[in-house]
């Protein structure tokens, strides 16, 4: 069987800088997997604050995470800095499915790769919601 090999940064449309604790190292001295999903709903959040996009707070949809998935490609840990690539790698009527990479200092593959899909919800009733154009016109800026 003939494994993906891990993205680049090329294959990303928007980036956004993280920074490794020292929490984040485990007993085997690098990351734990654990904080690469972290990792991955910081950066899309952030981006989606960023873009005005997400109101974590006062909006009306939110995005609950229904699927997540990460491939490990080598190691990282504390005082790394990281960079998340991210991108729209599916846009649904309701959902998002993200493409993300996660890039250690100054290296230009990912040490892993994942994805996140995001449902939008209504806050109150948790309903899934169609996607206002506005937010399908900016998510479509980084698929």
């Amino acid at each position: 069987m003939t494994r993906t090999p891990p993205p680049s940064r090329a294959d990303f449309r928007t980036f956004r800088s993280l920074q490794t604790r020292w929490a984040d190292n485990d007993i085997y001295g690098h990351m734990n997997n654990v904080v690469h999903y972290q990792l991955f709903d910081t950066a899309i959040n952030h981006w989606l604050i960023e873009a005005g996009l997400l109101d974590p707070l006062g909006g009306a949809i939110v995005g609950l995470v229904v699927e997540t998935g990460c491939r490990y490609h080598a190691e990282a840990m504390f005082p790394d800095r990281i960079t998340a690539g991210i991108r729209v790698d599916r846009l649904g009527g309701s959902s998002v499915t993200y493409g993300i990479g996660l890039f250690r200092n100054d290296e230009e593959t990912a040490f892993a790769d994942g994805r996140f899909v995001h449902v939008y919800v209504d806050r109150a009733t948790r309903r899934p919601e169609q996607l206002p154009e506005t937010w399908r016109a900016t998510l479509g800026e980084i698929a």
